[in-house]
């Protein structure tokens, strides 16, 4: 097995040593969804729908938002790579202005049509209402995540991926604490100093929480050796290497914010079942996002060396670099159906509040949860490392045409049309994975076998 992973490379001890922080760091943050739907599940199915919805509204936005950040990352750690601080500085703050820009947008939007959004998602008033009064905090998660992304995304490029992880870390005990309090209240000697939010509660906690890691993220940033993030260029020039920073890195913006849309669609389609199937798909959800990271993280890890060995032009170990990525990934999504098969026994000790009928709903999906990392880790990296090394177009048709061409339609389709159960409306998830899974094998194989100097050459400017 030892050889088989060649687990003493330097390749591996240096992404394991780029990847742990990295899945720390996505582990806290699913875990502050995680810790708000366990304080918001007492209040009962209503509360909880609503954040389902509300927090997969704002989950779609930050996709957005990390997609962009991953693409700005690749450029940055090509520059690092090519050990040109200009060439850092110039993707860097080109990176903040798109991600900035977008979030602004967004934010605009939210603020015009939230109101008629969530009324096309549910009839139900009293949902709606619940849903609105979350958004009127969640939305401004937005603006100050954007910062941020861009933030981590130049640490990990660096090789500082601890230092995510030390801000994530300071976040979540902020948000369990203040998302606790504003959700209950907290009196003292009978007067009461937090007021009772409910689940508007969860989504002030979170606020406030995001906004000490930004204060983290950015003061470590100034600490930076100045040249570092100090642009010496013109503004037509930095106007115009933003230019060139927007083409490199939309499609793969595209890519991820395709298959976050996805995912959001799916939720969308999954409201429509009976609210315990929903219920339970919304408390399985941040688990699946959780596990996900694992393997997600060493796909990163991944990526960033390899498009640092392209930024420096040391291509001769690609193919022997690639293969272990995937071999080790493999391993990694078997741990994870682990680590499911042991949530799917436990989970009505985790969430002792819910109904007889939404633990029927858990334990018909639970087969479907616990098979799918393997697919997905699987097709993950692969797709990480076919965008590291200029893929992107590729990449994207793969996923558009077993998600949105195939998948999504199918899965409307048995909701909708054919009132299928929860079963077969969740088995869709894992069937998009299989129906993608050779494709992304061949397209690596032929892209490793013929990448060339030439080919480093265009993906660096």
């Amino acid at each position: 097995m030892q050889q088989f992973l060649q687990f003493n490379s330097p390749y591996v001890r240096n992404n394991i040593s780029l990847a742990w922080p990295l899945a720390l760091n996505a582990l806290l943050m699913q875990s502050m969804l995680m810790i708000d739907t366990l304080l918001v599940s007492p209040l009962g199915e209503v509360p909880l729908a609503a954040m389902g919805i509300a927090t997969t509204i704002i989950a779609f936005i930050l996709g957005i938002q990390m997609a962009l950040a991953n693409g700005s990352q690749l450029v940055m750690s090509r520059a690092v790579g090519s050990n040109s601080q200009q060439a850092i500085a110039k993707s860097f703050w080109a990176g903040m202005t798109i991600n900035m820009a977008v979030a602004v947008l967004f934010w605009l939007l939210l603020l015009m049509f939230e109101q008629p959004l969530v009324a096309m998602i549910t009839d139900n008033a009293q949902l709606q209402l619940e849903v609105l009064s979350y958004l009127v905090y969640a939305k401004h998660v937005v603006v100050v995540n954007a910062v941020t992304q861009v933030c981590i995304a130049l640490f990990n490029s660096l090789g500082k991926t601890k230092v995510a992880f030390k801000g994530y870390l300071l976040e979540l005990p902020i948000n369990a604490l203040l998302s606790y309090g504003f959700i209950y209240g907290v009196s003292l000697a009978g007067s009461q100093i937090i007021p009772e939010l409910g689940v508007v509660g969860a989504a002030v906690g979170s606020l406030a929480a995001i906004v000490v890691r930004f204060i983290f993220l950015v003061w470590y940033a100034r600490s930076l050796e100045r040249e570092l993030l100090q642009l010496a260029v013109s503004a037509a020039d930095a106007l115009e290497n933003t230019r060139k920073h927007f083409i490199e890195i939309f499609p793969v913006a595209v890519n991820v914010t395709m298959l976050a849309i996805g995912i959001s669609v799916y939720q969308l389609l999954y409201s429509q079942l009976s609210i315990n199937a929903y219920v339970a798909i919304t408390l399985v959800l941040p688990w699946l996002r959780a596990g996900s990271q694992f393997v997600t993280s060493w796909a990163h890890s991944s990526a960033i060396s390899i498009s640092q060995a392209i930024g420096s032009r040391k291509l001769s170990e690609i193919e022997t670099n690639v293969n272990v990525s995937i071999r080790l990934a493999v391993v990694i999504s078997i741990l994870t159906m682990l680590l499911y098969w042991l949530l799917s026994i436990w989970i009505s000790d985790v969430y002792p509040e819910m109904t007889e009928e939404t633990y029927q709903a858990l334990a018909i999906i639970a087969p479907l949860y616990i098979l799918l990392p393997l697919i997905r880790g699987y097709n993950t990296v692969h797709g990480h490392i076919l965008r590291a090394m200029g893929k992107t177009t590729a990449v994207f048709k793969i996923n558009f045409t077993g998600q949105w061409v195939v998948s999504i339609p199918l899965c409307a389709l048995l909701i909708l049309y054919f009132d299928a159960s929860i079963f077969w409306a969740f088995a869709i998830q894992p069937f998009e994975e299989i129906i993608k899974a050779l494709p992304f094998r061949q397209l690596a194989r032929k892209t490793v076998a013929e990448f060339s100097e030439q080919d480093a050459q265009k993906l660096s400017y």
